[in-house]
């Protein structure tokens, strides 16, 4: 199996090693990984200038592709340039710090893994929620052995078809967790947005937008964000079809597939 690996912190981020080292148990892999950190980029791609690449080498041998730009940069590289085959399996992450509810739709990580789905290629994220303690360290290790069977089983599905693509979730590091893997929806509903307002030391304004979706979200049943609140893998498929196919039938029953423009 030839698998390509990408993240948004970065080629040199221990989560992203951590993966590569588990995830070489079911085939070859291929790192192609933002030379920076790009947490929050969405599925942006760079248009308006070259993208520059550079191998990177443990010892003598070669170990990945650092590119200057997004992860949906990356993954198009891969495919198209660095994996010798077209891959068979995309994979994105550990990210540092967990990607659920709405979040989803500004994560890189996630933007990573879409993009491998757009090529037609079953797709996978991969995050880990950051724990509020400094004396506990994240586990990427763990997590990303942790990994290995839930991969396995989704690729085993009867129902795959080759642009699935799943968002999965480890809890933070607690000695008792996780408790277990749950299938789950993305939690949609929020509570509130935060901005919050400093000011430098020269008297001017500046605002740190806050990130925790745990806090942000409501915590409704069987949602990522609630089942990770409570110690569980969280698996979610989801889809990059941003139609809303109710509405359209909707409109497509009462009006037909035109409508005239109104006048003036």
């Amino acid at each position: 199996m030839q698998i390509l690996l990408t993240n948004d912190d970065g080629i040199h981020a221990p989560g992203l090693r951590s993966l590569q080292a588990a995830l070489t148990q079911l085939g070859d892999v291929e790192v192609v990984a933002p030379l920076s950190e790009q947490s929050g980029v969405g599925l942006s791609i760079t248009y308006l200038h070259p993208l520059m690449i550079h191998q990177e080498f443990e010892g003598e041998k070669h170990w990945g592709w650092a590119v200057a730009g997004s992860p949906a940069d990356c993954v198009k590289l891969g495919i198209l340039e660095f994996c010798p085959q077209k891959p068979d399996l995309i994979v994105s992450g550990i990210n540092s710090g967990s990607n659920v509810g709405i979040n989803v739709l500004y994560s890189g990580t996630v933007a990573g893994a879409i993009e491998g789905a757009f090529a037609g290629i079953p797709s996978i994220a991969i995050s880990a929620a950051s724990s509020f303690s400094n004396d506990v360290k994240p586990d990427y290790d763990r997590w990303a052995e942790q990994s290995i069977p839930i991969i396995r089983q989704l690729l085993q599905q009867q129902e795959t078809s080759a642009d699935r693509l799943w968002n999965i979730n480890f809890p933070e590091t607690r000695p008792e967790w996780p408790r277990g893997v749950k299938w789950t929806s993305l939690g949609v509903k929020r509570h509130f947005d935060v901005m919050e307002k400093r000011i430098d030391p020269r008297g001017r304004p500046y605002f740190w937008s806050g990130l925790d979706p745990i806090i942000n979200h409501q915590l409704e049943a069987g949602t990522d964000i609630q089942e990770l609140s409570e110690g569980y893998v969280t698996v979610t498929p989801l889809k990059y079809d941003l139609t809303d196919h109710d509405q359209l039938d909707l409109s497509l029953n009462e009006q037909g597939r035109e409508f005239d423009l109104p006048p003036g």
